[in-house]
């Protein structure tokens, strides 16, 4: 009897503990980021203080995170992972990292070119690769398409970063999927030849050579000339000045568009949660303070972009489903180091 009694009372506290930890689990979401934004720490406390729940922030540059997901397998703690690119958030996905989850509230804001195929990520903010050109020495009519990017005109104006870099990989990886693999590789080639410089340096850096006189275009991502225009640094601010935007492709596919996006982790022991949060980043409030503050443009289409986007007009995108650029990465890859862009 008095064996029955205490096999009783270790279920009971077994049960309790089961039930304390299982309440503990509910009250607590962690991040795995890569964005490291004030706009983002901001967000992630208004989340906590709206939903009760707490966040563990880890943050760290997406291939240290995914490879941290990679190597804690089931015990892994991150119940999301953000980062920024199509092509990182396709190679979790390949790497079995995330798992498919479902909202309806997600699926009628964000349209179907923005998500992935299987319900495994979704975007949470837009950038366009566009080219920066300088004021006082480029007519803006001169410009046109991406392909043109290897006209003679531009021999020795080209000023880009290097083919490692994942913005570089996805702008080829698309024009594979638009127009094949020997179109890609002849493109890159023509690059390459009218490079101004061998590659080096982030997107700010190579405004910043435009500036300085040592190129006459950059290939960048817009929200870096919103960074520039409002930097503290007088420099930047004039290296930001002294440039243009132009939107290729209008009148054909569109200007190329990746995003910083986010995925449930595949071991998340808080699904509800994440799609929670997921819905949180994906409300009007949010998306303003993205627009707002890193001058990316919102997914919500009920959301306007900052106004120093909007100064740039409107522009026609590229609605290439973005698992296109993750599928075709590798071939980008191959396709770089044959042309020898380095």
């Amino acid at each position: 009897m008095k064996r029955i009694v205490y096999l009783l009372l270790v279920s009971v506290l077994v049960l309790s503990c089961k039930t304390e930890e299982k309440k503990d689990e509910k009250n607590e979401l962690t991040v795995y980021t890569h964005r490291h934004y004030e706009s983002d720490q901001e967000l992630f406390k208004e989340f906590e203080e709206e939903s009760g729940i707490q966040l563990n922030i880890v943050n760290a540059s997406a291939d240290e995170l995914i490879q941290k997901m990679s190597l804690e397998g089931a015990e892994s703690p991150a119940d999301v992972l953000i980062t920024v690119d199509a092509g990182r958030l396709y190679r979790a996905k390949s790497k079995d990292l995330l798992q498919s989850f479902s909202s309806e509230m997600i699926d009628s804001i964000v349209p179907s070119h923005l998500r992935d195929e299987d319900k495994q990520w979704v975007s949470l903010t837009k950038r366009a690769r566009v080219i920066a050109y300088a004021k006082d020495r480029v007519d803006s009519t001169q410009l046109s398409t991406y392909e043109n990017l290897t006209s003679e005109d531009w021999d020795d104006k080209i000023l880009v970063r290097s083919s490692s870099n994942i913005y570089n990989q996805s702008l080829l990886a698309s024009i594979i999927a638009n127009k094949g693999n020997e179109f890609a590789e002849n493109w890159a080639q023509g690059v390459v030849e009218n490079m101004a410089r061998d590659p080096k340096g982030n997107d700010r850096d190579q405004v910043k050579a435009v500036a300085n006189g040592e190129g006459d275009l950059a290939i960048v991502n817009t929200y870096y000339i919103g960074k520039l225009l409002n930097s503290s640094d007088k420099d930047e601010v004039d290296a930001g000045n002294s440039v243009s935007i132009f939107f290729p492709n209008q009148n054909t596919t569109g200007t190329h568009v990746n995003v910083s996006g986010i995925g449930v982790a595949k071991h998340a022991s808080n699904k509800e949660n994440a799609i929670q949060f997921i819905e949180f980043l994906l409300e009007e409030k949010a998306q303003n303070i993205f627009a707002g503050s890193n001058y990316e443009y919102p997914v919500n289409p009920n959301v306007e972009p900052a106004d120093i986007l909007k100064s740039w007009g409107d522009f026609k995108e590229d609605e290439l489903s973005l698992n296109e650029l993750g599928k075709n990465n590798k071939e980008a890859v191959i396709i770089f180091d044959k042309v020898g862009w380095k």
